[in-house]
């Protein structure tokens, strides 16, 4: 009975195979790289940032939405800084800035002008309950008794802009106008918000984005498996994916907990992690994504300490298999170490990578940076080593106050702006489809085909007989 136990079929991870490559008439300038990470949730690339407390919180999430991907901010804060980092994302690139600093028409001047220097402020709006009288400005108050009230000193009859207002009209208005500040009113002169020149100039940096019905950037949010307070509040937030975040997602209590989760929340939901067909199947019928991987982070001990897990191009083909029959889409997480391998993953099924060793180093993450032989690096840790299992229920704690870490913490390069990461992995994975002859994401997963090489074909793949004396930007030689 226990040989039965054994499955001898041969698990394949990235480094056991390569694409082969196609007749092709496709380019790497004509590929698209559109994606869905969930049902309803569009991405310019297939890249998302792991939900880590080394590497996604509100900069990293806005640089990936930014870049066409998306942020998912970790779980390790509480819940009011986690809808904080959110709010920050949202608001970061969007045309109209709604929560403002106003004052009344009977203010003090000096008042007004101690406040635009402590916030670096240069104009506020100055409101009568909701409706906008007029606009301050430090030039306004410059020079001016601070005993005057500002409704004896401000910008009287300003410019506005509806909330329907596109880029284009608000920029040619404040062009016009010689202005720097639209407030947008209602058609009772009630404030809105306001649009800046700032804002203006800050979208058009960045046209592939990836952006939501309302036009803001995209995020993600990681919440534990039963904490349905955290999803709501998220939800409430207009989080557009939140992400069950939990090692072991083909857990029954877990199950039931996500669909209700999903049962009280618009924000499309993704479960993981999972590694195999089966649990895929309980799970596909409610959700909206899932994230596949069992212990192939550079940081995860998993398969060393538990002794489980499934190699993760076998994993995600598996889970593919059964997701694909609903719609649902994959997101592979963890064991990437180059663009070939986002390839890969792809072709064997996923719809978005899921990073975290490639991102922890870059500019944006929030991991703390240290000096190794004058070297620059940052930390990075994984969240089931010891130093994150007290303040998550990710991992169970096994006897009390002791627990047994499926992670550890260490240190990665310094690589610089998330961008330039970006670029390469990007330009790295339509090189790939351009072999194949894909000139999308769909194309891709139907046309490419794999072949199993050996230890020596691995050792082959890689440049050797070599002293590498200058390290490329896209394989980083250590």
């Amino acid at each position: 009975m226990f040989i039965e136990k054994l499955d001898v079929r041969p698990g394949i991870t990235f480094d056991d195979v390569l694409i082969l490559p196609n007749r092709s008439e496709v380019e790497p300038n004509q590929i698209n790289l559109d994606t869905k990470v969930s049902k309803n949730v569009r991405l310019k690339i297939p890249i998302v940032s792991s939900s880590m407390d080394t590497v996604t919180e509100s900069k990293m999430a806005i640089a990936m939405a930014r870049n066409g991907g998306l942020g998912v901010i970790h779980r390790n804060m509480s819940m009011e800084r986690q809808l904080e980092e959110v709010y920050e994302v949202k608001s970061s690139d969007e045309l109209i800035t709604r929560k403002m600093i106003t004052t009344s028409p009977k203010e003090p001047t000096s008042l007004i002008s101690d406040l635009m220097e402590s916030e670096n402020i240069g104009g506020i709006p100055v409101v009568d309950g909701k409706r906008l009288l007029g606009i301050v400005s430090k030039r306004d108050v410059r020079g001016v008794s601070g005993d005057k009230p500002v409704k004896e000193i401000m910008t009287k009859g300003v410019i506005t802009a509806r909330e329907d207002t596109t880029d284009e009209e608000a920029f040619e208005k404040m062009y016009d106008g010689r202005v720097e500040r639209l407030p947008v009113v209602n058609e009772k002169d009630d404030l809105i918000g306001m649009i800046t020149m700032h804002n203006i100039i800050e979208r058009k940096k960045y046209l592939t984005a990836a952006r939501d019905d309302e036009d803001r950037l995209v995020v993600g949010a990681a919440i534990g498996p039963f904490d349905m307070e955290r999803a709501k509040r998220l939800d409430g937030e207009k989080t557009d994916v939140i992400v069950i975040d939990c090692a072991h997602a083909h857990n029954i209590n877990v199950i039931k907990s996500a669909k209700k989760i999903k049962e009280n929340v618009s924000a499309d939901l993704i479960v993981g992690n999972i590694a195999t067909a089966d649990a895929a199947e309980e799970l596909v019928d409610f959700v909206d994504g899932v994230r596949v991987g069992i212990g192939p982070g550079s940081i995860c001990t998993t398969r060393v300490i538990a002794g489980v897990g499934v190699p993760q191009l076998t994993a995600v083909a598996g889970v593919t298999e059964v997701a694909r029959r609903y719609g649902v889409p994959v997101i592979a997480d963890g064991g990437i170490r180059y663009s070939g391998d986002i390839a890969k993953a792809i072709s064997v099924g996923a719809n978005c990578v899921m990073l975290g060793n490639l991102l922890a180093g870059t500019e944006e993450s929030p991991g703390k940076p240290v000096t190794i032989k004058g070297r620059m690096y940052k930390q990075y840790r994984g969240m089931g080593s010891l130093g994150v299992m007290g303040e998550t229920d990710r991992y169970a704690s096994i006897g009390g106050t002791k627990f047994v870490p499926e992670g550890v913490e260490g240190a990665v390069p310094y690589r610089g702006p998330l961008s330039d990461i970006i670029f390469q992995l990007a330009g790295g994975l339509k090189s790939s489809m351009g072999y194949v002859g894909a000139s999308n994401i769909e194309e891709m997963q139907e046309k490419a085909r794999l072949i199993r090489i050996t230890q020596n074909g691995a050792v082959e793949s890689h440049p050797h007989d070599i002293l590498i004396t200058d390290e490329a930007p896209n394989y980083p030689y250590h």
